[in-house]
């Protein structure tokens, strides 16, 4: 299975037609957030490939405008494809709007997924924000969660997708780190990978 991941900055190569070929056989796409809504729905017809996302803490426009043929997949495990994908919306807390969390909240979410996690552990991750202290910064916005690194001892996905921290790559191996056997992903712009 071929998957685009999306998140944080549209890209011109997937708005322009001799471009967007490279693209084609995309099976899956996942947004881990902060994206237009509709920059979703255009990628989403576009590409013509299932899109989930999660909500990252810019996406307030969602409830009153959600992108058209997607799905939000925060808080929830779905299997497609064979695979089981968990998405995590929003980011540390840092003055109180939509889609942020405390460290202790988020901790609570991911503690009431853990049951249904041993019955279908989940194969990716795909999140707004990083692990604390791997691939995320210190300022109150862009610090990732403590809780991530005990989800991904628990659940030892095969990928841990993430957005939030803005940066451009050379190539994609800087996006990529690993912890065990999970590849984290930093897919800001957008990335594509093979199951």
């Amino acid at each position: 299975m071929k998957i685009l991941t999306i998140s944080d900055v549209e890209v011109q190569e997937l708005k322009e037609d001799v471009l967007r070929r490279k693209f084609r056989n995309i099976d899956l796409i996942l947004s881990c957030g902060d994206l237009a809504p509709e920059y979703l729905t255009f990628v989403r017809e576009k590409v013509d490939a299932p899109l989930y996302y999660v909500r990252g803490n810019h996406d307030l426009r969602y409830r009153q405008s959600p992108p058209v043929g997607c799905m939000d997949t925060g808080f929830t495990i779905t299997r497609i494809n064979g695979l089981n994908l968990l998405g995590i919306p929003g980011s540390r807390w840092y003055n109180g709007g939509q889609n942020q969390y405390h460290e202790t909240q988020m901790r609570l979410r991911l503690l009431r997924l853990y049951p249904a996690l041993w019955r279908c552990p989940a194969d990716i991750i795909f999140a707004h924000s990083p692990l604390r202290h791997l691939h995320d910064a210190e300022d109150r916005c862009h610090r990732g969660f403590r809780c991530f690194h005990n989800l991904i001892r628990r659940v030892k996905p095969c990928f841990f997708l993430h957005g939030h921290i803005h940066a451009s790559f050379r190539d994609d191996t800087e996006r990529i780190s690993t912890i065990s056997t999970t590849s984290v992903i930093n897919c800001c712009g957008y990335y594509v990978f093979e199951v």
